[in-house]
C-alpha cells in the first residue's frame, strides 16, 4: 500500500504504537524507515540520520511479523549468528546469549533446532534476537502473536525493561489490548494515510458518561432510579448514564432514595479498540 501525504514524528524514548486494517501501510512503513523500500517523494529519518544509513542499521532492532530462522539452527545458534551480523565480538556476545536466553525462558531449549520450536517459543526467541546489540530504536511487528497470555505479560515486562534503559519502541500490533497497555501514543492509518495520531491517554479520555456499581438490589429499585435521569439504564452490577456531573448527582440521590447502596462511581472511557473502530468507520482526519 502506497503512503499518501503521510507526517509522523516518533519521541525517542517512547513506546509508539502503529494501528491500521490489513492494506492500511504499516508494513510499508516499516520497510521505508529501514532502509528496504525507498520513498518516490518526501524524506524519512532515523534516530536523526536518513532510513537506510548503514551505521546507524546497527542501533535498530527488528523483528518482522511470521519470522523464520534456517530450522536445522538450535536457538543458541541463531542468536549467535545475529549477533555476529551485529558485530558483538564472541565474549560479549556469549555473554549476551547466555542472558537473553535466561530472560526469555528458552534456556533449556538452547540446543534444540527451531524447527521443533512451537509459535510461542519463536516469538520469544524473535524477541531475544531483537534485542541483542541493545538497540537504541526497536521496531516489533506482531510481538505477541501467537503467544500465550503468560508470555505476552513476559513479553510486556521485557519492552518495559527496553524503554526504562532509553530505547524507543516502534511497534505494530492487532491486540489493540497490549497496545493500550504498552504505548505512550499511536498513530491509526488507513489506505495510507494518517487519520489519527495523539497519545493514548487522550485518546481514550473519558466521555461525558458514569458507571455507578451498587450492591445487589431489587431491579424495580434501580429502574426507579433511572426514570429520575435521562440516559441512565440498568446494567448488570449496576447503573450507566450519560450527562454531566449535575445529572450524575441526581442520579445517586435517586438511587439513594431507594435505598440502593453505592459501591462505586467510575468515569466511562473508550477503549482504544473503541476508538480505532470509530476513527475508522468515520474517516476523521488527523
Amino acid at each position: 500500500m502506497a503512503l499518501r501525504g503521510l507526517d509522523l514524528v516518533v519521541p525517542r524514548g517512547q513506546t509508539f504504537g502503529l494501528l491500521g486494517p490489513n492494506g492500511a501501510g504499516k508494513t510499508t512503513l516499516v520497510k521505508l524507515l529501514l532502509g528496504i523500500a525507498f520513498p518516490t517523494s518526501g524524506k524519512a529519518t532515523v534516530l536523526g540520520r536518513p532510513s537506510g544509513h548503514v551505521p546507524t542499521r546497527r542501533r535498530i532492532g527488528y523483528l518482522p511479523e511470521n519470522h523464520r530462522y534456517p530450522p536445522h539452527l538450535t536457538g543458541e545458534q541463531v542468536l549467535h549468528h545475529f549477533g555476529r551480523l551485529s558485530g558483538l565480538g564472541r565474549p560479549e556476545r556469549t555473554r549476551r546469549v547466555e542472558a537473553l536466553l535466561k530472560r526469555v525462558r528458552m534456556e533449556e531449549w538452547r540446543a534444540v533446532r527451531v524447527h521443533k520450536y512451537s509459535k510461542g517459543m519463536m516469538q520469544r526467541l524473535g524477541m531475544a534476537q531483537a534485542i541483542l546489540n541493545d538497540p537504541d530504536l526497536l521496531i516489533l511487528d506482531e510481538p505477541t502473536d501467537g503467544v500465550d497470555p503468560i508470555g505476552r505479560r513476559e513479553i510486556r515486562d521485557l519492552l518495559l525493561e527496553q524503554k526504562q534503559r532509553g530505547a524507543t519502541i516502534f511497534l505494530n500490533s492487532h491486540l489493540l489490548s497490549e497496545v493500550e497497555r504498552l504505548c505512550d501514543r499511536v498513530a491509526i492509518l488507513r489506505e495510507g494515510a494518517l487519520l489519527r495520531e495523539g497519545s493514548v491517554s487522550d485518546l481514550t479520555r473519558p466521555q461525558a458518561a458514569w458507571r455507578v456499581e451498587v450492591r445487589p438490589a431489587a431491579a424495580e429499585a434501580l429502574q426507579a432510579a433511572c426514570r429520575r435521569v435521562p440516559g441512565a439504564g440498568v446494567v448488570q452490577g449496576g447503573v450507566e448514564m450519560s450527562g454531566d456531573a449535575g445529572a450524575l448527582n441526581v442520579l445517586i440521590d435517586a438511587l439513594r432514595g431507594q435505598g440502593v447502596e453505592i459501591l462505586s462511581v467510575v468515569p466511562r472511557r473508550d477503549s482504544l479498540e473503541d476508538v480505532f473502530v470509530k476513527v475508522l468507520n468515520e474517516g476523521e482526519a488527523a
